[in-house]
């Protein structure tokens, strides 16, 4: 029984990489779709809290887009943000770009960044809102591109996929593998067995009619897991919610290692309250530790080593091919691959245990489908 099992794992986790593999994109970005004659003007909100690491770098990937109409609004909740400081350097020096800011909560709501956004709309001019949290860097004709995603027929939403760009720490580097070799490759074998449902904050971009027609930021306001509750109801109106061909990444800092794992648990944990089904079933998606599993059922049976070095091979590869993609050093962070799983194995078992996570230097609870209230 325990021979069978194993060789099931195995083969569990040999098939799961080679998907993985098979749906990576070969480059940072595949080639846009074709570009609508006419490109809709477009409003991107910015909601900003504090001077986060690479700031103005990720800031000026957005004045520098090419596209024909579009302004920059961005939102702080306190007037000395040092955020703000840091637009202001950024409107000086691209001053054909249209800018606005705009200071203050105007929302309701649990969650911090909603009451943000609800400010922000009103400022905004455009009958295309795209939603883009802080730390988010983009090639140039990113707007472009997901503008013209959003204009095919039936299309309701436009979101993206990301990778990570890590500092100098190994915390970072590691913090950055968990997006690379595990988040972004689940996202895409989930996607190919038709589940619509990702969604996130580095660009959500929609009609303003629409985002009306689901009740507006206030709809969201307390989630936390807002970018997932926002596309999950426009679906609920009947139109699709695409993933773009156009590719983000994020800029990490040199944080702490107990910020990371406080970061990756809030997302587990977060998953967990949208989808407690498919977040019991995530460890399929994790094949070093499930191979390894295989492996000690199998109690080293000649196959079983076939089986383990095929799936270490695979996971080596994409692991390679993610870091190339994402600007890292590929062979740096290679032998740290197997310590990367088993914390991330941890911290899955560790996103059953609680309700609670931490987000903006605050504790939060999770309630279903991944509403919060404020803890102590």
């Amino acid at each position: 029984m325990s021979f069978a099992l194993g060789a099931t794992l195995l083969a569990i986790a040999a098939a799961y990489s080679l998907a993985s593999l098979a749906l990576l994109p070969r480059g940072v970005r595949a080639t846009s779709p074709g570009r609508a004659s006419a490109p809709a003007p477009i409003s991107v909100l910015k909601p900003l809290c504090g001077a986060e690491p690479h700031l103005e770098e990720c800031l000026e990937s957005f004045f520098r887009q090419h596209h024909p109409s579009f302004e920059l609004v961005f939102g702080a909740r306190d007037r000395d943000d040092p955020a703000l400081a840091i637009v202001e350097r950024l409107r000086a020096r691209h001053r054909a770009c249209t800018v606005q800011v705009v200071v203050g909560d105007r929302g309701a709501g649990a969650n911090p960044k909603t009451r943000n956004l609800a400010g922000m709309l009103g400022a905004a001019r455009h009958g295309v809102i795209l939603i883009s949290d802080s730390d988010v860097l983009v090639p140039e004709d990113h707007l472009a591109a997901v503008g013209a995603e959003l204009a095919q027929d039936g299309v309701g939403a436009v979101t993206c996929l990301y990778l990570a760009r890590p500092g100098l720490g190994l915390a970072s580097r590691l913090g950055a593998a968990f997006v690379n070799d595990w988040f972004h490759p689940a996202v895409l074998f989930s996607r190919a067995l038709g589940n619509p449902s990702f969604a996130s904050g580095v660009t959500i971009a929609l009609e303003r009619d629409v985002l009306e027609r689901i009740g507006g930021f206030g709809a969201i306001a307390d989630h936390l897991a807002d970018d997932w509750a926002l596309c999950a109801r426009v679906r609920a109106l009947g139109l699709r919610t695409v993933l773009s061909r156009s590719v983000a990444r994020t800029a990490l800092g040199n944080e702490p290692a107990p910020a990371i794992a406080q970061r990756e648990l809030r997302w587990l944990r977060t998953i967990r309250s949208i989808d407690p089904a498919g977040y019991a079933l995530l460890f399929l998606t994790m094949p070093l530790p499930l191979a390894g599993a295989g492996f000690l059922l199998a109690q080293g049976a000649p196959w079983a080593w076939v089986g383990l070095a095929l799936v270490a091979a695979l996971r080596a590869a994409l692991h390679l091919r993610q870091a190339r993609r994402a600007g890292a050093g590929p062979w740096q962070d290679l032998p740290w691959a197997p310590v990367r799983d088993a914390l991330l194995l941890l911290a899955w078992l560790a996103g059953f245990l609680g309700h609670g996570v931490r987000w903006r230097g605050r504790r939060y609870f999770l309630d279903r489908k991944g509403a919060i209230r404020p803890g102590p």
